[in-house]
């Protein structure tokens, strides 16, 4: 999975240098909207509002912005409504897809991504069609600097399911879906420096991908990644970091 993590990250930094800040800030701004329209705007009691806001500190979004969204979800403040959906599909080599969105306009979305997903060479499918290859996992990003042994003790300790060491550019510590904010306060506590935590959809198995199929999938996920309305975008593919490098230079 070295090349999924290796785009996830390379995302992570474009929207950093400002390439697409203003779409970061207006997913995360969205996601907390609704985590705190579902789920009441206290923290301690919505486990999905503090993962949201965990991405805004990560993200840098100013206090007086995130308080205004969580006010919009709350009903104190007149703000839009949006609609959880997800839309599977498969794209160049059969690589399974999802794509979770937030939106306002159910028919829009599904025009958007059904056309995105024929442009790109792949194809929008029904619901179910891919969603049984995928897992519900919490993610939580450690950056660099801790050791091995020490990240994978504490790990372990903080009730973990697996940690994958991302060299360079840190590690991932995997959990079950429901010990997301338990273990990321555990390792919070224990001094490990915390990146992006979040919530994904991680393939059970995948496929790997020569330079031209992956050329073309970067395309795909490129461009639902563009739409508004998209949240996240999640594949079973695997691309060789070398290759990844190549085609992104």
């Amino acid at each position: 999975m070295s090349g999924h993590n290796r785009w996830s990250k390379i995302k992570r930094q474009k929207a950093a240098m400002g390439a697409t800040k203003g779409k970061l800030y207006s997913k995360v701004i969205k996601e907390i909207t609704v985590a705190a329209r579902l789920g009441g705007g206290e923290p301690s009691g919505n486990a999905r509002l503090r993962v949201a806001l965990a991405a805004a500190r990560e993200a840098n979004i100013p206090k007086d912005t995130i308080e205004r969204a969580i006010k919009k979800g709350t009903g104190e403040l007149e703000g839009e409504s949006y609609e959880e959906v997800t839309y599977e599909g498969y794209g160049p080599g059969g690589v399974a897809i999802l794509v979770e969105c937030l939106t306002d306009n159910r028919n829009r979305t599904a025009a958007d991504m059904r056309s995105t997903f024929n442009a790109y060479g792949g194809n929008l499918g029904a619901e179910g069609a891919v969603a049984w290859m995928f897992q519900k996992k919490g993610v939580i990003s450690v950056k660099s600097g801790p050791s091995e042994d020490q990240l994978m003790e504490q790990a372990i300790d903080a009730g973990a399911e697996d940690v994958i060491l991302l060299g360079d550019e840190g590690a991932e510590v995997r959990t079950a879906a429901a010990d997301l904010h338990t273990v990321a306060v555990r390792l919070q506590e224990s001094g490990l420096p915390l990146g992006q935590q979040r919530w994904a959809f991680l393939p059970q198995n995948t496929v790997a991908l020569d330079v031209d199929t992956a050329k073309k999938l970067l395309k795909l996920l490129d461009a639902l990644e563009e739409n508004d309305d998209v949240q996240n975008v999640h594949g079973n593919y695997e691309i060789e970091d070398a290759m990844l490098d190549s085609l992104l230079q």
